[in-house]
């Protein structure tokens, strides 16, 4: 049995296509994606092949996924939105609009802190006892206005895996003093008229998520790893030691405690507001999302964001690496560097998330690109097979 690609793409495109094959799963009946491409504002590209869940079930036009830290730059864009219209600043002490976050020596830190990963507050395992609390944004708020920073904010820069969202989402709304998910359907996806764009899934909405496919589940009897396992794994924890890069930083920001146990795809995970790790997209929602910021701000007479407020949003901070990821993000405000495996993309933003899902703009090339997967990796922000595509795309776009 071999795949089959459904929906349409323009015919120089047709590489990106065969490419978009190379990545799945070896068996169709284990996994499904969907890529969706816009090139000078109009979609060139809108495919989907394989299946949904364990049971067989087709991957459909409307299927949705969930796309871990891809949704963080959804999240980041609704904030820029503020900021453009004055509810939100980047510079103002996030305690302005949130008084109690301003405890345990957190008074200074700015929105700007926050959104370039450099406010210190990264250290989920150390803010909870079990990832189940994660369920409860109520209380995560509470958590995270009374955690203690690391370090001073703009100290050094630390990827904020999980506590991004609570703080960006937490400051959203209380500033806006709507709940997150009211605000993310009236500014983005009601005006762009998107097919799937959620953070806390509604009833209504479940029976087209994806189920994640391939993930492990706990096992209480693990069988023990392999002295080829170990070796390999030693091996890279040295390398990295030896570069100055601790790990430990790592689990701090991707494993609260019991996080075995937890599974991001479930109802009552989807049905939660986990603004860091769980939104849940279509293909085709991302890339309209990223063609209005590769076109300025503005897709189809609907503007998300002033042309001037973009420059400032996607203007790279850092071009360090930092704590918790052993690569150089170039972190602009929520997004970071867009990976290839060759052409140089200096202008390109976007966020990739765990289990190889990814979305980014290139205002350069007018491209704008989104890949929703229910297969996972197991890296914190994706793997190969986005690189592969977004390779393609470009190489596509400019023949």
């Amino acid at each position: 049995m071999t795949y089959t690609i459904h929906g349409r793409y323009e015919s120089n495109f047709e590489p990106l296509a065969d490419v978009f094959l190379q990545q799945m799963p070896k068996s169709p009946k284990v996994g499904g994606a969907a890529l969706t491409v816009y090139h000078r504002g109009v979609p060139v590209v809108d495919i989907w092949s394989g299946v949904r869940n364990k049971g067989g079930t087709p991957w459909q036009a409307d299927t949705m996924s969930i796309s871990y830290s891809t949704t963080k730059g959804i999240l980041s864009t609704l904030a820029h939105m503020l900021v453009d219209e004055s509810v939100l600043a980047y510079d103002t002490p996030i305690a302005h609009w949130w008084p109690e976050f301003a405890a345990n020596g957190k008074h200074g830190i700015t929105l700007r802190h926050v959104m370039t990963h450099e406010s210190g507050l990264y250290h989920i395992r150390q803010m909870i006892e079990n990832a189940r609390e994660m369920l409860d944004w109520p209380h995560m708020l509470d958590v995270i206005a009374n955690a203690k920073p690391y370090h001073a904010p703009g100290e050094r820069w630390g990827y904020h895996a999980l506590t991004y969202g609570w703080i960006v989402g937490g400051v959203i709304e209380k500033a806006t003093g709507e709940p997150l998910a009211k605000t993310l359907a009236e500014k983005i996806a009601i005006p762009l008229e998107l097919d799937g764009c959620y953070i806390g899934v509604p009833d209504s909405e479940l029976s087209r998520c994806s189920e994640i496919i391939g993930a492990a589940r706990h096992n209480p009897n693990p069988r023990k790893p392999s002295k080829v396992a170990v070796w390999r794994q030693k091996l890279i924890t040295n390398a990295l030691a030896l570069s100055g890069f601790d790990d430990s930083t790592a689990t701090d920001a991707l494993l609260p405690r019991g996080m075995s146990r937890f599974y991001l795809d479930e109802a009552e995970s989807l049905q939660a507001c986990i603004p860091g790790a769980n939104g849940v997209f279509t293909a085709r929602s991302l890339a309209r999302i990223y063609a209005a910021l590769a076109n300025g701000g503005e897709l189809d007479g609907v503007r998300l964001m002033s042309a001037q407020r973009l420059a400032e949003a996607t203007r790279v901070h850092s071009r360090q690496r930092g704590e918790v990821v052993p690569m150089p993000m170039h972190w602009r405000m929520g997004y970071h560097r867009i990976f290839t495996t060759w052409p140089k993309t200096p202008h390109a933003f976007g966020h990739f998330g765990y289990g190889g899902s990814g979305a980014w703009a290139d205002p350069s090339r007018d491209l704008a690109v989104a890949y929703t997967v229910n297969t996972g990796s197991g890296s914190p922000l994706g793997d190969l097979r986005i690189m592969r595509i977004n390779t393609a795309v470009i190489q596509c776009a400019e023949n």
